[in-house]
Parts: C-alpha cells; structure tokens; sequence
C-alpha cells in the first residue's frame, strides 16, 4: 500500500481561540513528527513547549460514515447547532501539548482529557495544554479532542444497529484511546501510562470507558479522574425508538425505504435544524428536559445501566480520582417557585420518576436555603439535579471502586472555592467551576477573574494535586508546598479533601449528603425509564 506523506502546518493562531499560545520569538525549531500516514509539524512555544493541533486521528465521518464508529480518522469542534466556519462535521482531531526535545525514548505520563458539554456539544474543545505541561517539570505529555455529539454521536435505533453504529460518540472516544496507544510514543509519551480525564459528559465518558465491553480493553489507560461525572437518564435502544421516528419525520426522511439511508444522504443543515431537545414520552416542554441525545444501553460497549455495572464491580479496576462542586445544579435548575415546578423540572428530565418518588425528592430538599436573585425553589431544584446526576453518581463510583479494589487508591474531593461574583449571582460554587484551576489561568472558557486575585492561591495548589496523579497515581507526592495531605476515601461513608482557598482540608460526607444519595440510588432504576 501507498503511504502518502502530507506535512501539515499548523501555526499557534491558526485555529484562533484558547488554543493560540505564544511562540518562541525565534520561531526557529518547527519540530515534526511522522504517524505513517501523515507527517505533522508542531511549534514550540516560548515555556518549553512543543503543540500540535488538529491531529487526524479517524476518517472523517462523512456520507455513509456518518452515524458510523470504528473506523481510522481543522477545526476543533464538532457541529453543534448551527453551521459555521468554526463549526464542523469534519472534526475528529486530537491535540498534543508536550516538553520541547521530548523524543520517542522519553517515556513520559500521558494526561488524555475528554471534554463534557452533554453529550450535545464539544464544550471544552479550546483548552490549551502547555501550562500543565510547564507546571509539571516538562514531565507529562497532555492531549485532547473532539468526538460527535448531538444526534450524528448518539442517534439510537435498531436501524442503526442494523447498519451503523450506537453510541458512536463514544466509539470516537475509543478510537482516539487506541490511537495514543499506537502514536503517542512519537511524541514522547509513554503509552503504558495513561490517565484519562473527564469533566461533566467527559467524566461520564470515563464511567462507561471503566466499564466498557464488560470490563474488556483494560490496557488502554492505567487510572482515571471522573471530573463532576454526569449520570442522565440512560435508556435502551428500545426506550428511543419513539426518537429515531420522531427525527426522521421531522428531517423528512420517514418515508424513505431506507430512512438511515436518506439521513446519510441528506445536507447537514437540515440534520442539525432538528438536533435539538424534545420532551421525553411522559415529559413536557415546559421546560423542555436538559439533555435529549444520550449514550444508551447498546449490549455491546454499554452492557447495562451504571448504577449496576458499578454495583455488581463490572469496571476496570485502576486509581480513581472523583470530584464535584458544592452546587453542582445551580447551572442547570429551573428557576422553580413552587414545589410543583421542582417535580416538573426533575419529571421532565427523568420521566420514570413516580408521583411518590417526586414527593420524596421535595420532602428531602424542602429546606435548601434560598439562593439570590432566584426564584423560591430554584435552590430546592438545583439541589435535586446536581445530586441526582452529578454528585451522587461521583460519590457512588468512589465507594464501589474502593470497595471492589482498593480503598487507598481512590481520593474525592468537594470544590468549594467561592467567587464573588457567582456567590452574589445566587450560583454559589457551581458546575466544574474548578477547571480554571486545573488547567491554569485562562486556559480555558470558564469565568476566571477572582482566579487572578481572591482566589489565586488555589490554582497551584489544585493543579499540583492533578498533576501528582496524573505523573505517579498518587495526590500527594509532588503536592504544591504546604498543600495539606490528601487522604483516600476509604469507608463507605467516605472522607474527601474540601478545595478552598486558604482552608483546604479532610471532610467526611456529611450525613445528609449520604441519605440523599441513598434515596437517589433506590431511584435509579425508575430514573432510566
């Protein structure tokens, strides 16, 4: 076979947003590197870092590759909603951020971060890797990507089983951890030493890629951090049948013999005009539910809902770091007056929720204290929902990890580093409000002034955590100075370290916490239905 050889030149502000870096004033050293079947040139920044973006890691999934995974693969977003010159269909690209002079004999860490965004966007698709990279001694390689979203990543019909691919955006996902098994040694990078990283739908992701295929392929990462893990309904292809129907319809394809055959077919813009959400069966529109595109229990990949591939310890078992925020909800809620609104908000979005099962949820959380410049219940909502799917779900993998492997080797933590301006906009510490500090001052999209003033101390302290997991698997060896010990979870109950600004220290999960993560396991059956 003939291979050829395309050199491709990527400059620092080519692409435009997070991603563009400073280069070295002498923009001497354009360093290169050869995957076989394509030969790609980097930059080297001016902090001793070399970037390579735009990386093709799979084909692009266009014509009858869409709504197909598998197979091998310039912009760094896949479409969402609208099409634009940022906006893609083309779009599965890996980036790489690693030390200047790192060779194939380097043998270093490697940090593979998968960005949230529902399962609906590429949210954290512009994080720029070079200052972890710096932070760390020049010790680790980092690399990110794109994957399909929406309904051309997670379009679920026996039609697609048929002739086609469920979940496919997660088979993206599994596709860019084979391709850094293969490639990322070119880069310097060890490929028997993988954290994988996810933030919201991306630590989601991490929760089916621990338990994928029952548990198979456990060589392609050696341990995991579940970043604010997001647990929506999960249903079967059967369950979403009522949505493949309704979206060939409105795409005008439901009288096609072969309606997978007509959407293959047809232009993008019409595809996206109606990826969009849609009450469940049982839900309304007021309001409509959050997510509406979302993996699904396929058999195969996804052999069964979380809850109990987790419970029955179906997952690979690597060190896990977990955490979430104090107000995980208050970015999604409904801004609920009444009680009836707070069932409506929780109905919607989990439809299978019984009148019972809504009734206890408001008992449990009718004395959340008001948030400002919010309605009544908008707390007493937000609550509900970041528990439900956020946090509870985050603190269930902590214990069933520990409890199956190993209890000193699974850390959580709460983030409870308060901004002035979320605090005074009734949003207290809200969902992964963290990464500014993980990543490093505006290395990414997120809200980052008190980070440069107020809060400032944190970022080391919190990044110097990651960074001593992602090198060695443990938070506390190359902990930033004066950084407290983190200890592991541990019991059942469990203990995990409180980030804040200048008191950082050990909690246990408060009582309250655990009985409403008790009452939202014995939903979660109910929950995906």
């Amino acid at each position: 076979m003939v291979v050829i050889q395309i050199v491709i030149i990527l400059t620092a502000g080519l692409f435009g947003g997070l991603l563009s870096a400073s280069p070295s004033p002498s923009m001497q050293r354009l360093p290169v590197v050869d995957l076989g079947y394509s030969q790609y040139r980097g930059m080297s920044l001016s902090n001793g870092v070399d970037q390579f973006l735009g990386i093709r890691y799979a084909k692009a999934p266009l014509g009858n590759l869409r709504f197909r995974g598998r197979r091998y693969c310039r912009d760094f977003r896949c479409i969402i909603e609208s099409i634009d010159d940022s906006l893609a269909e083309d779009c599965l690209f890996i980036n790489i951020w690693r030390p200047t002079g790192a060779s194939p004999y380097s043998d270093l860490p490697v940090w593979l971060f998968i960005q949230g965004g529902g399962y609906a966007n590429n949210a954290n698709g512009n994080y720029n890797g070079s200052e972890v990279v710096q932070q760390s001694d020049h010790n680790i390689i980092f690399v990110n990507f794109n994957y399909r979203v929406g309904v051309l990543g997670f379009l679920a019909s026996e039609h697609v089983r048929r002739n086609g691919d469920l979940n496919a955006g997660l088979l993206d996902q599994r596709k860019a951890l084979y391709w850094v098994q293969k490639h990322i040694r070119k880069f310097g990078g060890n490929p028997d030493h993988v954290v994988i990283h996810g933030d919201s739908a991306g630590a989601g992701s991490v929760a089916y890629h621990l338990t994928a295929y029952g548990e198979r392929n456990t060589d392609l990462f050696i341990g995991a951090v579940a970043e604010s893990p997001f647990w929506p309904t999960q249903r079967t292809v059967a369950q979403m049948e009522f949505q493949y129907d309704r979206f060939v319809k409105d795409a005008s394809c439901h009288k096609a013999e072969d309606s997978l055959g007509c959407l293959r077919s047809s232009d993008i813009k019409p595809i996206q005009k109606f990826n969009v959400d849609k009450p469940f069966p049982g839900g309304s529109s007021m309001p409509a539910p959050l997510w509406y595109f979302l993996p699904v229990v396929d058999g195969n990949l996804i052999q069964d809902h979380l809850y109990n591939l987790f419970s029955d310890g179906k997952f690979v078992h690597v060190p896990l770091l977990v955490g979430d925020e104090t107000n995980e909800g208050t970015r999604f809620a409904y801004n609920a007056s009444s009680k009836s609104e707070v069932a409506q908000f929780m109905k919607n979005n989990y439809p299978g929720l019984s009148d019972d099962q809504l009734h206890a949820i408001n008992k449990a959380y009718e004395d959340v204290e008001p948030l400002p410049k919010h309605a009544a219940y908008f707390a007493s909502a937000a609550g509900a929902y970041g528990d439900a799917t956020l946090t509870c779900p985050g603190n269930f993998m902590s214990a069933a990890m520990a409890r199956s492997f190993s209890s000193d080797v699974v850390w959580n933590y709460r983030y409870n580093v308060r901004d002035p301006t979320e605090i005074a906009n009734g949003m207290g510490v809200p969902h992964v409000f963290d990464l500014p500090a993980i990543f490093g001052v505006g290395k990414t999209n997120e809200p980052t002034v008190s980070y440069a003033s107020s809060n400032a101390k944190i970022v080391p302290v919190t990044m110097h955590y990651y960074l001593s997991f992602i090198r060695v698997l443990d938070l506390n060896t190359y902990r930033y100075e004066d950084a407290p010990e983190w200890q592991p979870w541990g019991s059942e109950a469990g203990h995990r370290l409180k980030l804040q600004t200048n008191s950082t220290r050990m909690e246990s999960v408060p009582r309250l916490e655990v009985e409403r993560c008790s009452m939202w396991k014995d939903f979660a059956a109910d929950m995906q239905n």
